[in-house]
C-alpha cells in the first residue's frame, strides 16, 4: 500500500479538511491522482460474451473502450482514433467484426491494429500496419471486468486479495446480472463513500437496515486495499436470508454488498465537485430462494438508499458551508474511514498536494 510519510494513529485522526470536498481543481487532481492511478470497474462478463462484443465507459477524463476479440481475449483501449480522436464506438454493442471510427471511418481489428484508412494513400510515409491502438490493462474477475489506465497501479491480485476465500461459500461468480439502478446526488463522491465505511451511523439514518444488522457486533476489518465491515443477519428470511452481510470497499470506488444469494455492485463516480452518480448492478443465485427474494431485496435497497441520500446531501452543504473544521473519527467505528482517508492522503502527496 502507498502510504503518507507518516501516518496519524486511528486514535488521534480526524477526517479530511472540507477543502478536498470542493472545487474543480480539487476534482480534476483526483482524477489523475486517484481514478487514472487504480483499477476501475467497467463491466460484468456477460456484456462481453462474445467476440465483438464491446463497452464503453469513462475512467476519470479518458474514454475507455473494452472488446471481446475474435481470438476470446479481453482487451481494452482508449476509445480515441489514432487519426483525429474520433470515437470508436458510441455505446455498447454486440458481434462487431472491427472497431470502425465515427468521424472518419479508420477502421481498426478487435485486436487494435489499423486495418483501413480511407483516401489516405497521398500520405507520405503513411503505414497502416505501424499504427496501433494503445493497450490499456484489463483484468477479470468473478464475473465482473477492470481496467487501469496507468501500469503504476497495485496488482489486481493484491487489491482485491482474500475476498472468494472470505465469502465462502458464496460464489460471486456463479451470480447473473439482473439490473443496475443509477442515482445522482448532489455531494461528493467522497461523502457517498465515507457514508458507506463506517457503521456508526446505522441506529441514527437506517432503521429498518439497523434490525436486519446486529450492531453490537458489527465489526470492521482492514487489509492494503479494501476494508470489510460485516455482521450477522437476523430477521432478514423475506429480505437476504440467513447467514451473514459482507460490506467490502476496494479503494478507490468500488463497493461489493454480499450476501448469501446475492452481490450488488456500487460503483461511485464524480460527476462535478459536489455532484456523484452511484450506479448499482444487481446479482443474483439461479436457485429458487435468492429468486424470491429479488423484489423484497429491491425494495429494501431503496429504502436504504433514500436515506443515504439524504444525509450525504445534507453533509455536503455543511462541508461547503465554511463553518466545518476537520473532526475527530471515532476508533472503534471509523477504522474503514481512516483508512480510505490516509489513502487518498498519500495520492494527493504524490500529485503534489497536502492533505
Amino acid at each position: 500500500m502507498h502510504t503518507p510519510d507518516k501516518i496519524t494513529a486511528l486514535e488521534s485522526a480526524t477526517a479530511l479538511p472540507a477543502r478536498f470536498y470542493v472545487g474543480e481543481a480539487m476534482l480534476a487532481m483526483e482524477k489523475r491522482a486517484v481514478f487514472a492511478r487504480s483499477w476501475q470497474l467497467v463491466a460484468h462478463q456477460g456484456q462481453l460474451a462474445e467476440p465483438g462484443d464491446h463497452v464503453v465507459e469513462q475512467v476519470g477524463d479518458v474514454p475507455v473502450i473494452v472488446v471481446r476479440g475474435q481470438d476470446g481475449v479481453l482487451r481494452a483501449f482508449p476509445n480515441v482514433c489514432r487519426h483525429r480522436a474520433g470515437p470508436l464506438a458510441l455505446c455498447n454493442g454486440k458481434g462487431a467484426r472491427a472497431l470502425h471510427c465515427k468521424y472518419h471511418g479508420w477502421s481498426y481489428t478487435l485486436e487494435g491494429q489499423l486495418r483501413s484508412a480511407p483516401e489516405m494513400q497521398g500520405a507520405a510515409d503513411f503505414d497502416v500496419s505501424a499504427i496501433r491502438l494503445p493497450p490499456l490493462r484489463v483484468v477479470e474477475w468473478q464475473g465482473l471486468v477492470f481496467v487501469a489506465l496507468s501500469d503504476n497501479v497495485p496488482p489486481f491480485e493484491e487489491v482485491y486479495a482474500g475476498i472468494t476465500e472470505r465469502i465462502a461459500p458464496i460464489d460471486l461468480a456463479a451470480m447473473r446480472f439482473l439490473r443496475r439502478d443509477s442515482y445522482d446526488i448532489a455531494c461528493n463522491w467522497k461523502v457517498y463513500i465515507d457514508n458507506f465505511l463506517e457503521g456508526y451511523h446505522l441506529p441514527h439514518v437506517h432503521p429498518g437496515l439497523s434490525k436486519v444488522l446486529d450492531y453490537r457486533v458489527y465489526d470492521t476489518e482492514l487489509f492494503p486495499w479494501h476494508s470489510l465491515q460485516h455482521s450477522p443477519l437476523r430477521n432478514s428470511g423475506d429480505i437476504y436470508g440467513d447467514g451473514e452481510a459482507f460490506y467490502y470497499f476496494v479503494y478507490p470506488n468500488v463497493m461489493l454488498n454480499i450476501m448469501p444469494g446475492r452481490l450488488q455492485t456500487n460503483r461511485i463516480l464524480p460527476l462535478g465537485p459536489g455532484r456523484c452518480r452511484v450506479e448499482f448492478d444487481y446479482y443474483y443465485a439461479q436457485d429458487e430462494q435468492a429468486q424470491a427474494r429479488i423484489a423484497n431485496d429491491q425494495a429494501f435497497s431503496d429504502e436504504v438508499q433514500a436515506e443515504d441520500i439524504t444525509i450525504c446531501e445534507a453533509v455536503q452543504k455543511g462541508l461547503v458551508s465554511g463553518t466545518y473544521e476537520a473532526g475527530r473519527l471515532c476508533p472503534k467505528r471509523e477504522s474503514a474511514l481512516w483508512l480510505f482517508h490516509n489513502q487518498l492522503r498519500a495520492a494527493y502527496a504524490a500529485a503534489g498536494d497536502a492533505a
